[in-house]
């Protein structure tokens, strides 16, 4: 019995849990949403570029394009986000003052730009290449037929997988913490961890990680059915009977 209690004071002792619920809600899941929706952005940004020089006929894009993402992506995460989020400060190159929020958002921006260059790689190289050279007969240019068709087409093809990907940016900003992020700036593992610390139980992060799933699971749920409606394509409905002519 003093084993089994010993465990349930550890992971999940509720007025503790209860306790830690307003600043988790209040604070912690608005910096995680904030961080997700700023590091979303950059990689983006970046996972388009990349793509783009990934795809280039030049090997002075292509080859610096690779490298990044090879690196990126060769790195752990939390390698790159002190790398990135403490480096940069250190050495000088503030480019953000000292708004912690914007080296974090950078750091797991630029981390997964990596990722999604190569999924919007797949997605521009799936276009068929009849519709590339029926555009290019039409008189468009390289870079016109890029942006008008082969974007547009291929960035729909990964939609899903895409947003997959979003839900890793989400849990990976559990480890902004590592760049000492001030009160009022700390995300729902800070806050978290924090609290096991200072009251030597896990329920705090235990609580976190119910409060990452609510948000992740439903998410995945809909990226499998979205994905799947996707490749399967809409039901086409049936045509009325034509009637016979006497």
């Amino acid at each position: 019995m003093d084993g089994i209690r010993h465990v349930l004071d550890t992971f999940f002792d509720l007025p503790l849990i209860l306790s830690t619920l307003p600043s988790l809600l209040r604070e912690g899941l608005l910096n995680t949403l904030l961080l997700t929706v700023l590091a979303s952005v950059i990689g983006l940004v970046v996972g388009i570029l990349l793509a783009s020089g990934l795809m280039s006929r030049h090997r002075i894009l292509r080859y610096p394009c690779r490298w990044y993402v090879d690196v990126l992506r060769g790195l752990p995460h939390i390698l790159s986000i002190y790398l990135i989020g403490q480096g940069l400060p250190l050495a000088g190159l503030t480019v953000f003052g000292n708004w912690t929020y914007g080296y974090a958002a950078l750091a797991i921006g630029l981390m997964e730009g990596a990722y999604m260059a190569e999924i919007f790689r797949s997605g521009f190289q799936s276009v068929e290449r009849g519709i590339v050279e029926a555009a290019r007969s039409l008189g468009l240019s390289r870079a016109r037929t890029m942006r008008l068709i082969v974007i547009p087409i291929g960035f729909r093809r990964v939609l899903p997988a895409l947003t997959g990907q979003f839900i890793l940016v989400i849990k990976s900003t559990a480890l902004v913490y590592l760049l000492g992020l001030a009160t009022g700036q700390r995300e729902m593992f800070a806050i978290a961890q924090d609290t096991s610390s200072n009251n030597a139980s896990l329920s705090p992060l235990v609580a976190a990680g119910l409060f990452y799933l609510v948000i992740t699971v439903p998410l995945t749920y809909a990226v499998n059915a979205w994905d799947r409606r996707m490749r399967e394509g809409r039901p086409v409905a049936a045509l009325p009977p034509v009637e016979a002519v006497a």
